[in-house]
């Protein structure tokens, strides 16, 4: 067994990446710690790497066919790691799930359509639908004494009418890191399947249970879930290879699946590029034990900053994630202002964070942090914060 090295500190400047390069466009600075980019500064695994240089090692790059083997490593994941038994004829290849959430709204909804959303959430699920000209109905989710989140389904009665077309579905939770039980999910499922709102259940975190929980896929639930469901998952996130933009859509439903992959086939959108195919199918078939050894270190990153936090920011409370590598840290403790919070995190502990009002109501004196990075990055980075903390 192959033992990977999540320590190695690996310098990204220069390298393109967006969480150095738009630092100073964002935070008008550039020397912060840059913790915000929710991808992770672990090498990609030699083997995804390796498969990528054995095809680069051919001198042309002209047109290709998708292989067979990308949707039978699909579906192999899918069954091993989630039980979910997914059929060829469910998939296609997707160029980004944002971009797959823009997809649906397109060819699913008229301009003056409604979106449902649960916020606090990712934010492209707010600002995808209002620039395609869609109305967001906000349900924000309800906060619990031990800090996880409910659905509010009185609300959500509460504010679906007949113009409600979708539901944008955050499966695992961003920025909590939660998992949704079955029950939840089904409920939800049933009160969609009724009012005919099809639901987009953006999975992309899906691989990175923690702590023991584990992911749901929402078309599992119930038939409800699979007649109106559009599923989005990737590789990237587990892998570290958001850059190859090798997301997929799975749609159980015959209806929906004809009339959403006509449409991208109409537009040439269900076409990979040319190494996307070959990172999915080495991460799918060999990527097994990293995965497992990069969810301990994970672990190991919460676990560090749950007990720092404890000891030296007491005032600071880390909500453990039960999947992904990001850390929902409240401030509300400490009693400031929103600008109050800015200037704490950037100007004092020079860090770049998730501002948690991005996410929408729920957000605030919250900030999204990524563990997804070397201890010593991760211990360098609270101790900044530790003594921005008892500056103020």
């Amino acid at each position: 067994m192959h033992n990977y090295n999540f320590d190695e500190i690996i310098d990204r400047r220069g390298s393109g990446d967006l969480k150095h390069d738009a630092l100073k466009p964002r935070w008008g600075r550039d020397d912060l710690l840059p913790l915000w980019v929710a991808d992770m500064d672990f090498a990609t695994p030699s083997f995804i790497v390796e498969a990528m240089r054995k095809r680069l090692e051919h001198p042309i790059f002209g047109y290709t066919v998708t292989p067979e083997e990308l949707w039978q490593s699909i579906i192999n994941w899918q069954q091993r790691q989630h039980q979910w038994q997914v059929q060829r004829q469910w998939l296609t290849y997707i160029p980004g799930i944002v971009k797959g959430i823009g997809f649906v709204i397109n060819v699913f909804t008229n301009p003056g359509d409604k979106v449902i959303i649960q916020p606090p959430v990712y934010h492209p699920f707010r600002l995808t639908p209002l620039a395609n000209r869609r109305e967001v109905v906000f349900n924000p989710l309800k906060r619990k004494a031990d800090g996880y989140y409910d659905m509010d389904f009185d609300n959500l009665e509460a504010v679906c009418d007949e113009y409600c077309k979708l539901f944008v579905l955050c499966n695992p939770h961003n920025p909590a890191g939660q998992v949704w039980s079955k029950e939840t999910l089904q409920r939800l499922a049933d009160f969609c399947f009724e009012r005919n709102i099809i639901v987009i259940s953006d999975e992309i975190h899906a691989d990175m249970a923690l702590f023991g929980h584990r992911h749901t896929p929402f078309a599992t639930v119930n038939q409800h879930a699979a007649d109106i469901s559009i599923t989005f998952g990737a590789p990237s996130k587990t892998f570290n290879i958001a850059g190859i933009v090798s997301s997929f859509a799975i749609v159980p439903n015959e209806t929906l699946r004809a009339k959403f992959f006509r449409w991208l086939a109409a537009n040439e959108l269900e076409e990979p590029t040319i190494l996307a195919p070959i990172a999915t199918i080495a991460a799918y078939t060999q990527g097994d034990e990293w995965r497992k050894q990069m969810l301990k270190y994970v672990e190991g990153n919460v676990c560090f900053v749950e007990e720092f936090c404890k000891k030296h920011i007491p005032g600071v409370k880390p909500l453990r994630p039960q999947a992904s590598f990001l850390v929902w840290l409240d401030f509300t403790d400490l009693h400031l202002t929103h600008k109050q919070l800015l200037d704490l995190c950037i100007d004092k502990a020079h860090l770049a964070l998730n501002d948690g009002e991005m996410f929408g109501q729920g957000g605030e004196s919250h900030m999204r942090m990524n563990v997804g990075t070397p201890r010593a990055i991760l211990q360098q980075a609270m101790e900044q914060l530790a003594k921005a903390v008892q500056s103020i």
